[in-house]
């Protein structure tokens, strides 16, 4: 049976980090890191991420990111002034979240979900106060339901967070879509709840997943969802 809904991730698949604010954040603490080299230190930085999210180290991963990503971005830096640096970022979060750039075709392919009648959710590993994030965007109408594992005390890829937001959905589990960049997290997190699953992610060209659709980006994301049978104007 097609499915009746879809969710997205929201870091990586909806809004990617801002290098240049992240940069800039870290001159206020006297960290100069170029923004290319945040750039590029990226990929690093995200297996890191899905290989505590493997080992199901609690506590968010997200400062094991944060730190790997500068301890390649910053080289040179002082350990302690990185460490310093992290929970000064992890704390600010709330107030300015990074991860707000748009990914490019992401939100119009949204609006055409929206506009063929199929309802739309956030599943998140966040802060707790992501819809406030959403709602600075711009982008609240889209969404009928953000689940924030901050807000919520659920996180992916344990399948209640799953399981509440198809609640809310008004949708059974098994007819949704989810769209992640964690392989770890967002992929096997919802084929693990029923959910059919398409692993977002921009160098995702050469890789494989026997249970799963793949896309690098918001034309092959729309390709996936029309393959799963989700008509789409």
């Amino acid at each position: 049976m097609p499915p009746l809904a879809v969710t997205f991730d929201f870091g990586q698949t909806l809004a990617k980090l801002d290098t240049s604010l992240t940069s800039a954040r870290l001159a206020e603490r006297g960290l100069h890191v170029d923004p290319n080299h945040i750039e590029h230190a990226l990929p690093i930085a995200w297996k890191a991420y899905n290989d505590a999210v493997h080992q199901g180290l609690g506590g968010h991963p997200w400062k094991i990111l944060m730190r790997k990503l500068l301890d390649c971005a910053a080289k040179g830096a002082d350990a302690r002034d990185i460490s310093q640096a992290v929970d000064f970022l992890w704390e600010q979060q709330p107030v300015k979240n990074l991860w707000r750039k748009p990914i490019p075709g992401m939100l119009e392919l949204i609006d055409d979900l929206r506009a063929a009648k199929v309802p739309i959710g956030v599943v998140s590993n966040s802060e707790g106060r992501l819809a406030e994030l959403i709602e600075e965007l711009g982008w609240s109408n889209r969404f009928e339901v953000v689940a924030d594992s901050g807000k919520l005390g659920l996180e992916k890829p344990h399948r209640a967070i799953f399981d509440w937001t198809a609640e809310r959905l008004g949708v059974p589990v098994e007819r949704i879509v989810h769209v992640g960049d964690s392989l770890a997290a967002d992929v096997e997190g919802a084929l693990g709840a029923g959910m059919s699953a398409i692993w977002f992610d921009s160098a995702a060209k050469n890789h494989t997943h026997p249970r799963c659709r793949i896309a690098h980006d918001a034309s092959t994301t729309r390709s996936a969802l029309e393959s799963l049978g989700l008509f789409i104007s």
